[in-house]
Parts: structure tokens; sequence; C-alpha cells
């Protein structure tokens, strides 16, 4: 994918070395922005051969609102290395999407509101949370019957929880991001605070397709565009040789993604087929923990 490559040729060229909390140097680009269509196909690179397996069962994890791996780790490695004996983690993305805390009651300041349709009480913490998934899926729907809706151009959600970022070991990286429906086009756009060019931002750019793809179809929209921007886009210096390696290679024509016909809360592995893909070799990359 060009988008894709562009980036890449981008940070090797103008990126500035600096150190990090794992010890491996980085070169670094500040505030990168591309977008795709996803009438041109669903973008899983070919540049490469992508773990689509592990990318798909972490999205749908992100949707289980689980605070856990326990059953993710039954399916793929890729969040072992930050998670305890016990599978818990000190930030997983889905607790927020499905369950961001609010005040109680007597919490909140004079004059806000914390109250909801998509608040409830949380079973495992027994306090008040936030459904910021099912609030897009019904504002969307909202939006085809009433286009005056006040929340047309408020679909957003946030994974970022300032007290939790500040301790945890691994705060969001893909830490936001918002719907917008043009005519009758569901887009989506992903603000990510840190992207690791060689091994996250591919995986960030075919979850958050994936996952555009399906709320729209849910909704009875067409997949419109997906947009991201990342703050600190950066190549760790031990993966430089790959992606060197992967400019080398044209991509080829880029694959179909077939979702079933289900609500996305529903769901499963089996309900997504993987259509045309055909990539070119692995590239191995060491993850930086």
């Amino acid at each position: 994918m060009k988008q894709y490559l562009d980036l890449v040729e981008h940070v090797l060229t103008h990126g500035i070395r600096k150190e990090n909390r794992t010890g491996v140097d980085t070169i670094s680009s500040f505030a990168y922005f591309y977008k795709v269509d996803l009438e041109d196909g669903y973008p899983l690179l070919t540049t490469k051969k992508m773990h689509y397996r592990s990318m798909l069962y972490e999205l749908l994890w992100y949707l289980s609102g689980e605070e856990h791996i326990r059953n993710l780790r039954s399916k793929t490695k890729i969040w072992n290395a930050w998670a305890n004996e016990e599978g818990l983690l000190e930030t997983a993305y889905g607790r927020f999407w499905r369950r961001f805390p609010v005040p109680e009651k007597k919490a909140g300041c004079p004059g806000e509101n914390w109250r909801s349709n998509w608040t409830y009480i949380d079973p495992v913490t027994g306090t008040p949370v936030f459904d910021q998934i099912r609030y897009i899926m019904d504002t969307l729907k909202e939006i085809k019957i009433n286009p005056h809706t006040p929340n047309l151009r408020r679909m957003v959600v946030n994974a970022w929880h300032p007290g939790n970022a500040a301790e945890s070991k691994l705060p969001p990286c893909h830490y936001t991001f918002c719907f917008n429906v043009c005519g009758n086009k569901l887009n989506c756009h992903l603000t990510q605070r840190s992207g690791d060019i060689a091994l996250g931002i591919p995986f960030n750019l075919a979850c958050y397709s994936a996952l555009t793809m399906a709320i729209a179809g849910e909704v009875g929209l067409k997949p419109g565009t997906f947009a991201h921007t990342i703050v600190d886009a950066h190549i760790y210096e031990n993966h430089m040789d790959g992606l060197k390696e992967q400019l080398t290679r044209k991509p080829g024509p880029l694959p179909t993604l077939n979702i079933a016909k289900k609500p996305v809360d529903e769901l499963e592995f089996e309900d997504f087929e993987l259509v045309g893909y055909n990539p070119q070799p692995p590239i191995k990359f060491p993850v930086a923990v």
C-alpha cells in the first residue's frame, strides 16, 4: 500500500534520532497524517505477510470490553509481555471502550451531568461506567432518521484515562478515534500518540479499518475513509533494515474483507472472510518492550 510506504520513506528520510524507555533508539517524525479509501479494498499490507488472525482476535478482544487477556492469549501472544501472571493489564483498550469510568453522583462538580442512556453499573467494579461503542452505534442509527441530532459531530471514543495512563506500563498508543458520516458513508479518524511503524501501524490500520467496516454494516452505511494521525511516528533502529527491504517491494492488489451481517457485539472470528490476500514474504521485526 503506497500510503504506508510513503510513511516509511518519510521517517527514514526526515526522522530525528531519539532515546526512549525501551533502550532501543528510534528515528522519529512529528505528526504524520495519511488516509485510505476503504472502497479501494481492505488495507492489509501486501509488501509483507501480516498476522491477520492476531489482528482480528485483538479487535474482537477490544470489543469484548475485557480488562484481561485470559481468553485472548489462547489465540495470540501479542499482549503477553504487558500482562501479569493472571492475565490482567494495567491498561486495556476495550475496558475503556466499553466500560469507561464515570464519577459517582457525589463526586461530580456542580452543573455537571454524568447520567445518560449509555451509563450502567459495571458488574466487575460495581461502579458507574459508560459504553462508548454502544453510544456510537445508537448515534449512527439515530442520524439516519434525525440528521439534526446534537451528537452528529460528537461520535468520539476515548481510551485515555489520565489517572491510569500516568501509571500504566503501556498506556494506550491509539488513544482516541471518532466517526463521521458523509452522505451514505461512514468515515473514521484515529489519533495515535505513539506509532511503531514496522509493527504497530500496520496492525492499527487493519484493525480500525475492519472496525469501521463492521460498524458501517450494522447501521446500513458504506465504509468510507480511514484517516490516521500519528503524533510520534517512529522506527526502531533495529527495524530499519527490514523496512528498507520492504520499500523495494511493489504493493499488490488489496484483498477484500467480507463481514457477516450481524450486530457488532455478536461478531466472531468466523464471521470475517479475507479474500484475495496474496502478500509477499514476512519480515521479522523484534518487539521493543
